[in-house]
């Protein structure tokens, strides 16, 4: 099904008991490219793992998308961090951690999850005025 609930482990999905908004966490094994998931942007604790064969497959995949607020992937390997975070088109990444905000960090995506940024020293652009002055000969 192209649903994700109908694919979601055991116990994942349901309705969170204290927040009638949310969803309990849920992780999505065996995801599949026709899933909503893989094409929608999705606002919630859902972890959607997808088969692939090379670290070029799964980039291409995952920028295959309209969306770039956050992109996330686990790792040990350095060069790997930096290549791949390279070549995401995501304006926020989280490798080996599910956290990307801090009040510290820029918070805001790229294509059409956002434009500019929130937060940090970055985020003062967007509230500056900014004056030109132009002098000829005086």
């Amino acid at each position: 099904g192209r649903h994700w609930r109908k694919r979601a482990s055991a116990g994942g999905g349901e309705r969170h008991a204290l927040v009638a908004t949310s969803s309990q966490p849920t992780v999505i094994a065996e995801a599949t490219e026709e899933m909503k998931v893989a094409s929608e942007e999705t606002f919630g604790p859902l972890a959607a793992c997808f088969r692939f064969k090379t670290e070029e497959e799964v980039i291409e995949r995952a920028n295959n998308t309209p969306f770039g607020l956050a992109a996330y992937f686990y790792t040990q390997n350095l060069k790997r961090v930096f290549r791949v975070s390279e070549t995401l088109e995501s304006g926020m990444i989280g490798i080996n951690d599910s956290s990307v905000s801090t009040e510290l960090a820029p918070f805001g995506g790229v294509k059409e999850s956002g434009l500019g940024r929130e937060g940090s020293v970055l985020g003062l652009d967007e509230f500056m005025e900014v004056k030109t002055l132009h002098l000829g000969n005086l």
